[in-house]
């Protein structure tokens, strides 16, 4: 079996960290799983993108650990907009 990478490492926790913050918030758990899902397919040599989405990710993680939080949220882009 293949080793991961640092980065990969680093992606996997973040998501074992949204797993267990959305015991709390399980409403939040098709957001997460399908956020992560959609972004499973970003080649592994596209590094900007994928720092850039494990800091973004990052920053959710605290809102979504904050106790005023009730749920996650999602912009949406409609139709007209494309």
């Amino acid at each position: 079996m293949a080793r991961h990478s640092k980065l990969q490492r680093q992606v996997l926790a973040l998501y074992r960290q949204f797993l267990r913050a959305a015991r709390e918030k399980p409403s939040s758990l098709p957001r997460i799983q399908g956020e992560f899902r959609q972004n499973a397919v970003i080649p592994k040599t596209d590094i900007m993108h994928i720092e850039y989405l494990y800091r973004r990710g990052q920053r959710q993680l605290e809102q979504l650990k904050d106790s005023s939080t009730k749920e996650c949220g999602a912009f949406v882009k409609s139709k007209a907009d494309s």
